[in-house]
């Protein structure tokens, strides 16, 4: 048979799909380590580049609670979400077992002097942190991905709530935009939050 089908052209595209799927890479870390399809050493590490930022996200609103001055909506936020962020830390350290990153020193000093910067570097660092979940969940293994959407949906959640106390728009784009680790690191090294 020398025509195509409709059938034949669709196993032929996902038979393509699939080999380009497979073969996609991820920069972790900051350096230039590529990796492969989903396995269990792929987990680990974009599992620890969410450790990271949900190290980075408990650490702003203990600190804005203990220095932030702010308002008792914000404040509100902050006793919320802030267990919340322990949480989710802690499950991925548990998944991640002896492969989790230590915690890293944070100073978010002048996101601290005013409620207005709290909420602009909490705002910022909640949307880079579902930028980043979006963009590598993909990458990882099957039972991985399922964990990880039941962070993913929480952290959608807390911005939502956060930019509607800045009176902005809960959610303004019908699909977030997905971010690499590397733009997502240098993002957070221009902030010196990490080296």
């Amino acid at each position: 048979m020398t025509g195509w089908t409709r059938r034949r052209l669709l196993r032929a595209a996902a038979a393509g799909g699939a080999i380009v799927g497979g073969g996609a890479a991820l920069t972790a870390g900051g350096g230039n380590t590529l990796l492969a399809a989903p396995s269990v050493d792929t987990d680990a590490r974009i599992l620890n580049f969410f450790l990271l930022l949900e190290y980075l996200q408990e650490t702003l609103y203990r600190d804005g609670l203990e220095h932030g001055g702010l308002t008792d909506e914000l404040a509100a936020y902050a006793r919320t979400v802030g267990p919340q962020e322990t949480e989710h830390a802690a499950y991925l350290v548990k998944r991640l077992g002896a492969r989790a990153r230590p915690r890293p020193k944070a100073d978010f000093g002048a996101a601290l002097s005013s409620s207005e910067r709290f909420q602009a570097a909490a705002i910022d660092l909640e949307e880079t942190a579902i930028a980043a979940y979006i963009g590598q969940a993909a990458n990882l293994t099957r039972g991985a991905v399922g964990a990880v959407g039941t962070l993913l949906s929480v952290e959608a959640r807390q911005a939502a709530w956060l930019r509607s106390l800045a009176g902005a728009p809960p959610a303004p784009r019908a699909a977030d935009p997905a971010r690499k680790p590397s733009d997502v690191l240098a993002h957070l090294r221009s902030q010196g939050l990490v080296s």
